[in-house]
């Protein structure tokens, strides 16, 4: 008989038959801070019940980590279409965006979900969840496959195999319920205990914890502003006929994505028009526009096309940098490992950076800021700055919509903008696109592009980036004047040529693999579109290049 060896992460090692399931060694894990949820094979995660065909390292994921919390949240997906097939089999229950701890959900009919068609779900849910069922993963015949899906009405995923060319598709099983797999789920449903279904704008919530089963579901924090931009996308993506990746591979295969290229960024224009014309409604107090949004989310070639369409109000738009407020290496603030932290509020010289603006708003002229980033400190180089009458100064950066970070200002002299990559897209009903994901990417590309980054090294330091957003600007984003998605829905399509290469570069070594090895697999849905049919003052051109903005 044929063997393998295996390792674990204390340093041992195991000779086991070859086919040897993963499960059956997860006692070598020794004691678990947590469930065990899936399991890492060669630094790539995979459901415990995988079998065991080379020599592995083999580590455990649980429910105590972002990814075992990932696994979890799709689990619970799974569930919620396995109920939803079940309960309504006429009816296509659709995931949506994320909001807060949850994932909104609605159906693709003009009833809605009542009050009574949640509780129905949630009580079948908890049913599946009591019986303990095995939460199969197993590949079928190209040809099976799609025979399934059209009979299920899963019309988006019969789209999506026209992408997929592989004689073997991966698919999720429970009870009689088969549905594509995109990603490891839980082993057994009676991992999935902790959720909540809430009735929420025509449609659902299906809450989650924040990390793993045990940490509880916190009260429900509504974010109204946000919402609200997710419902205009998706109202619109229906309207041009796109809003699952299928369609987008659709227009391409039919020669017909040139046009919607126009179509996504004349209409991405017109919004940021909507919001100039905000401000020009408020021009006599509002002096300073204030952008914050995550990374990635293209806030720097926002602010300049938002310039443009204030320009044509007859305003006159003047950037001042927040970076050039830092207070320097000795008075940063250290973080928890005692490396500068530039990314907390006390980074910044908050008294001077206010004592600066009320001069301008008083006429005065000021000496504006530098900051040598390779010395570490503030110099003057002057460049001195006075406001006119239709003058708007316009301020970009991570603490934009915290008031802390302009707390001499009147309020209506502010406008708060927050912008992010809110993508309308799903892979298909029971499949999302993360924005995290989206910006990930988009970073990615960035990274390598202008600063010479590798794919790991962008992938390595993303947990603390997205810990940063949390803290600093997910807190504050309800508190913004107005919410501008800057997700151009066909941007992953072309995105795909530059990011694929980039993660064929992580290696089975690298810790960095199972995500590298996730979001090739995530990018494969996508047809191919070539970059050059980019506009050049797209926001996408900030992150591949070749930008009519200068930077």
């Amino acid at each position: 008989m044929n063997e393998i060896e295996v390792r674990f992460a204390d340093g041992t090692r195991l000779r086991c038959p070859y086919g040897t399931r993963a499960e059956a060694l997860s006692g070598r894990f020794g004691v678990l801070s947590a469930p065990l949820i899936a399991v890492r094979s060669n630094n790539e995660i995979v459901p415990v019940a995988t079998r065991l065909e080379i020599n592995a390292l083999l580590e455990p994921v649980t429910l105590d980590t972002s990814d075992g919390a990932m696994v979890y949240r799709r689990s619970l997906a799974f569930i919620l279409a396995v109920a939803a097939r079940e309960i309504f089999p006429s009816r296509r229950l659709c995931i949506g965006h994320s909001l807060g701890n949850g994932y909104y959900y609605s159906f693709v009919d003009e009833d809605g979900a009542t009050v009574a068609d949640v509780a129905a779900l949630d009580a079948r849910m908890r049913e599946i969840v009591d019986a303990d069922l095995l939460i199969g993963f197993r590949q079928i015949a190209y040809a099976d496959a799609l025979e399934v899906f059209q009979a299920n009405g899963q019309k988006d995923t019969v789209l999506l195999m026209n992408q997929l060319n592989d004689a073997k598709v991966p698919v999720n099983e429970c009870r009689s319920f088969l549905d594509l797999a995109v990603s490891p789920l839980a082993p057994r449903t009676s991992a999935l205990t902790a959720f909540e279904l809430l009735p929420y704008e025509g449609g659902l919530l299906l809450r989650y914890p924040g990390v793993g089963r045990d940490s509880g579901i916190p009260p429900f924090e509504d974010s109204p502003r946000i919402f609200a931009v997710y419902k205009e996308y998706k109202k619109w993506g229906r309207i041009v006929g796109v809003n699952a990746v299928g369609h987008l591979n659709q227009l391409v295969a039919a020669r017909g994505i040139k046009s919607f290229i126009q179509i996504a960024e004349a209409f991405q224009v017109k919004k940021l028009a909507e919001v100039a014309d905000r401000i020009y409604e408020r021009r006599d107090t509002v002096k300073v526009i204030l952008i914050a949004g995550p990374s990635s989310s293209g806030k720097t070639t926002t602010a300049k096309k938002l310039s443009i369409q204030l320009k044509v109000l007859g305003l006159e738009p003047l950037a001042i940098g927040l970076d050039d407020y830092f207070v320097g290496r000795d008075e940063t603030p250290k973080d928890e490992k005692g490396d500068p932290d530039f990314e907390c509020l006390e980074a910044l010289d908050i008294p001077f950076l206010n004592e600066q603006l009320l001069a301008l708003f008083k006429g005065e002229e000021i000496d504006l800021p530098t900051f040598d980033f390779k010395l570490q400190t503030r110099k003057f180089t002057g460049r001195k700055i006075k406001l006119g009458r239709r003058t708007v100064l316009v301020m970009e950066g991570i603490h934009g919509l915290n008031d802390a970070l302009t707390p001499q200002i009147d309020r209506d002299r502010k406008f708060k903008l927050y912008v992010s990559a809110l993508t309308q897209l799903n892979l298909d009903d029971h499949n999302r696109i993360p924005t995290s994901d989206n910006r990930l990417i988009r970073r990615m590309v960035r990274d390598y592009q202008f600063r010479g980054h590798a794919a790991a090294q962008t992938i390595k330091m993303w947990p603390n980036v997205q810990k940063g957003e949390r803290k600093h600007i997910f807190p504050y984003q309800d508190g913004a004047d107005i919410a501008f998605n800057s997700a151009l829905d066909y941007e992953l399509a072309v995105l795909k040529v530059y990011a694929e290469p980039l993660l064929r570069s992580v290696k089975p070594t690298m810790k960095e693999y199972s995500e590298a090895v996730r979001l090739l697999s995530f990018l494969e849905n996508f047809a191919p579109i070539p970059p050059q049919y980019v506009p050049g003052e797209s926001i996408l051109r900030e992150f591949i290049g070749e930008s009519d903005f200068k930077y």
